[in-house]
């Protein structure tokens, strides 16, 4: 049982990425997938939601419309598409499913 994310890396502000967290040992399309991030001193935070379907998704205010998630269920595998990205969305970003958590991808936007 485990959520592996990967993608994640340096980007410039304006730039574009895209996190990926594929999970495995259990019935993926049963659960949210949420994506929570935590920069340097800070506590984390979430970012955006998704229903198990697909259909209801939610962002916190900073990333709507620059942000988008999204699932594939047929691949067992969860999205964020950063777009715009700025230096205060800098921090490692989590995928949680359930009580699961993923061990987290490093993002950094700087010039």
């Amino acid at each position: 049982v485990q959520l592996v994310e990967s993608g994640g890396g340096l980007v410039q502000p304006g730039g574009s990425l895209r996190l990926s967290c594929q999970a495995s040992g259990f019935n993926f399309r049963k659960y949210y997938m949420i994506w929570y991030r935590q920069a340097p001193g800070k506590e984390r935070e979430l970012v955006a939601s998704i229903s198990n379907t697909g259909e209801w998704t939610n962002y916190r205010n900073s990333v709507k419309g620059r942000f988008t998630i999204s699932r594939d269920n047929t691949k067992n595998t969860g999205y964020l598409q950063l777009n715009s990205p700025t230096a205060e969305d800098t921090g490692v970003y989590y995928c949680k499913m359930d009580e699961i958590w993923g061990q987290g991808t490093q993002v950094t936007v700087s010039s």
